[in-house]
């Protein structure tokens, strides 16, 4: 029999046969990104009530720490406000981060049982966290709607919208980046812990990079270029204080985005042929 047209199981096809195909398993993508979040709830007593409790909790306990004992609520309006956003939208990155560093060997039986482009596994992360990311994006904004000082609010309010969108895009790219590395370095999901509490701390999640760092400027130009505290600053000027954002955090936020979903989905892109190898 002729084997002329088969390609080897696993083989690494061109970018384009591997966009189609990734676009061919999109409902796959969502309906497992589904079934793993209604699993996880499903095993706690409150269920989906922990999507909104978590960050809710950890709010409270930045706010006891850093707010009322460091006092790093000085020269920030509307501190809980600021707190909330920082929490909320720092942790969409962040779960992104630690699930798709372990995405491929959390997935190694699909990798031996099934056929399909690996880069899946990771985007079904994310696609998982975007959909717990919602509804507690709603809770947010009820949280700062309800909650005095009250802001006034403004047609800037639906620019939010793009915010979501880049940062999304971002989570992408970087677990796309993170899913390679974490298959061929399995304790990179051991030190993925670490490196986001360095990078919670580093984005200006409890206390505003440009007052504490106003006599470091050096490490204030390098800090103003980290993505996560432009998506952070973006959202809290659209929903929170209701003012414009300048250019450059539009900027720097976009470039981000979108080079690194070129940067990580072409990195995992060409180690499709080794994830197999578990």
């Amino acid at each position: 029999m002729s084997s002329e047209g088969l390609v080897p199981v696993g083989r690494r096809t061109s970018l384009s046969s591997y966009l189609a195909a990734l676009w061919g398993r999109r409902h796959f993508i969502i309906a497992e990104s589904r079934a793993k979040m209604s699993s996880s709830t499903r095993r706690n007593l409150l269920g989906y009530a922990w999507l909104f409790l978590n960050p809710l909790l950890s709010v409270l306990a930045y706010w006891f720490i850093f707010g009322y004992i460091l006092q790093t609520s000085r020269g920030v309006p509307n501190f809980l406000g600021f707190l909330v956003i920082g929490v909320f939208f720092f942790g969409f990155t962040g779960k992104c981060m630690t699930g798709g560093t372990g995405s491929i060997r959390a997935g190694a039986s699909m990798i031996k049982g099934f056929q399909f482009p690996r880069a899946a596994l990771p985007i079904s992360t994310v696609v998982r966290n975007f959909l717990d990311f919602m509804p507690t994006l709603l809770v947010m904004v009820v949280i700062l709607a309800v909650i005095p000082p009250f802001e006034v609010i403004t047609w800037r309010v639906i620019l939010i919208i793009p915010v979501v969108i880049l940062q999304t895009v971002f989570n992408v790219g970087l677990a796309c980046f993170l899913a390679r590395l974490g298959h061929k370095i399995p304790d990179l999901a051991n030190f993925m812990s670490i490196l986001s509490r360095f990078w919670l701390y580093g984005s200006g999640v409890f206390f505003s990079i440009e007052d504490r760092l106003v006599d470091h400027p050096m490490l204030l130009d390098a800090m103003r270029f980290n993505p996560v505290h432009a998506y952070l600053t973006l959202a809290r000027n659209s929903l929170l204080y209701g003012v414009d954002s300048e250019p450059f955090l539009w900027a720097v936020g976009t470039v981000w985005a979108f080079g690194m979903l070129i940067v990580g989905f072409l990195f995992f892109w060409r180690g499709e042929e080794s994830y197999g190898r578990l």
